[in-house]
């Protein structure tokens, strides 16, 4: 998969491509997390949340946001106790699934190239996945080496353009192969990993209940393996 097919040409103000795909973290999301915990005292377990440079949501970032919102910082003095009343303060203050917090990280990837797929044909390393009828696959950075486990292939979805498509095949190093059908996606357009549920955009929940990992885990490899930036 090297180059478009001309039903799909690339979009207006495509960007120049990028092979990582690009963690935002919401300054907005985490300043309000932070006040909710202020709000019921939680915030008094947070002391030492940065460790694994905020769980990869970036250790300045975080602290600033506290100091900013809460009054203090988060910085440990002594050794660290992960207590549970620690780590349910945590998960709220990144909105983690299953916590009050809003989501702090959205994953994001970009199109490279989207090509026709005939049924039968094979996708990825060891074609785990052949195509059932003729369809078209768009070509997506983000793979493991940024946090994109593996397993994910073949069981979640990622949205372009507002519609939900599933990732097919192997996850590769840095892209994954992804089942567009018959929407029109073109270069250079955003692939949403995960994001807010609540704006219509892939859970995190799902690729922890895939892969068996935690959601702090995920987002501490994505956030650090990723290019990170600040958003609002």
């Amino acid at each position: 998969m090297t180059s478009e097919t001309a039903e799909h040409p690339p979009s207006a103000g495509a960007t120049a491509r990028r092979t990582a795909p690009t963690a935002t973290i919401s300054a907005s999301a985490l300043q309000a997390n932070v006040a909710l915990l202020s709000r019921t005292g939680a915030i008094t377990a947070l002391v030492g949340a940065l460790t694994h440079d905020a769980w990869g949501h970036g250790a300045a970032v975080v602290d600033e946001a506290a100091q900013g919102a809460a009054g203090g910082s988060l910085v440990a003095d002594g050794p660290l106790r992960k207590t549970s009343p620690w780590q349910a303060a945590a998960a709220s203050l990144f909105g983690l699934p299953g916590s009050e917090g809003r989501p702090v990280l959205r994953l994001t990837g970009a199109v490279l190239s989207v090509k026709r797929l005939f049924a039968g044909e094979g996708v990825s390393y060891g074609y785990t996945h052949h195509a059932p009828t003729d369809t078209h696959v768009a070509l997506v950075t983000g793979g493991y080496a940024q946090g994109v486990v593996r397993t994910l292939g073949n069981h979640v979805d990622i949205a372009i353009g507002g519609v939900l498509h599933r990732i097919v095949g192997r996850v590769a190093m840095d892209v994954c192969v992804v089942d567009v059908g018959d929407a029109l996606v073109r270069r250079g357009d955003e692939a949403v990993f995960f994001g807010d549920p609540a704006a219509g955009e892939p859970s995190l929940a799902a690729w922890a209940t895939v892969t068996g990992l935690t959601p702090r885990e995920i987002v501490t490899v994505v956030g650090q393996r990723a290019y990170r930036i600040v958003g609002t």
